[in-house]
């Protein structure tokens, strides 16, 4: 059976959250929230989805199971229980993230969303990363304004900063990437199939680890792709958003 690269993004996504336990899973965009009811449905059925505000979910439907309150939401956050999947315009070796302006913060040339809650996510819980479109306008040497705390900046303001700082994975178009490196910077851990490692280092701003023989990204099972196609996504959503 084909699968797509949308549906390599969406299981690969969903492995951000394998092992994590009873946590507040927090996808951010249409992919990551795909693959955070894939999980739910197959090897994390202690995952709490939801629906990004004050509402608990269900996995199958999104039907409202649960409130929850936002003094509760904050504990979840302010503990590390709680497991966020963001985007990022800027990503760096390091993994700093910028979601907030191109160019001089005092001017910039373009305004994105801002800060928002991207330094309490960092800090405070682990945070992973959806980009669908790898580039090296998207994974820069330097970011423009850090908004999400990447690995360097959390080691230098210490302990306080280290306690729940942790980013699992960063997930693309192209590949699946994390910071299991002796410097914690960025490596490639999977390459979607169809996918050449000279084409990914083509489209990272900065000197990029890929082992040789790094592996593909993991083949879904029948059911994986059963649930991705009838239950989670029947309309097919995510082929807009994951070019071929």
């Amino acid at each position: 059976m084909t699968v797509t690269r949308a549906e390599y993004c969406v299981l690969a996504c969903a492995e951000a959250w394998r092992g994590d336990g009873e946590v507040l899973a927090a996808p951010m965009g249409l992919i990551p929230r795909l693959g955070a009811r894939l999980a739910r449905l197959t090897f994390a059925p202690d995952l709490l989805l939801t629906d990004g505000e004050a509402l608990l979910v269900g996995a199958d439907d999104a039907t409202v199971e649960g409130w929850l309150p936002y003094r509760r939401h904050l504990a979840l956050v302010m503990g590390g229980k709680r497991h966020v999947m963001m985007g990022a315009s800027q990503l760096d070796a390091h993994g700093n993230q910028n979601i907030s302006c191109i160019g001089d913060w005092k001017q910039p040339r373009r305004q994105l969303l801002g800060v928002r809650g991207a330094p309490v996510n960092t800090l405070n819980n682990p945070t992973s990363y959806w980009v669908p479109r790898h580039s090296p306008r998207v994974f820069v040497e330097r970011v423009d304004m850090v908004c999400g705390v990447g690995y360097d900046r959390a080691a230098a303001a210490g302990p306080s900063a280290t306690r729940f700082h942790r980013i699992p994975r960063v997930v693309t178009d192209l590949a699946v990437l994390d910071f299991d490196t002796p410097d914690r910077t960025l490596r490639v851990r999977s390459l979607h199939p169809g996918v050449s490692a000279e084409r990914v280092r083509e489209a990272t701003g900065f000197p990029l680890t890929i082992a040789d023989g790094v592996p593909a990204t993991r083949e879904p099972t029948a059911e994986e792709l059963r649930l991705i196609r009838e239950a989670i996504d029947p309309a097919g959503l995510r082929e807009h958003e994951v070019r071929p």
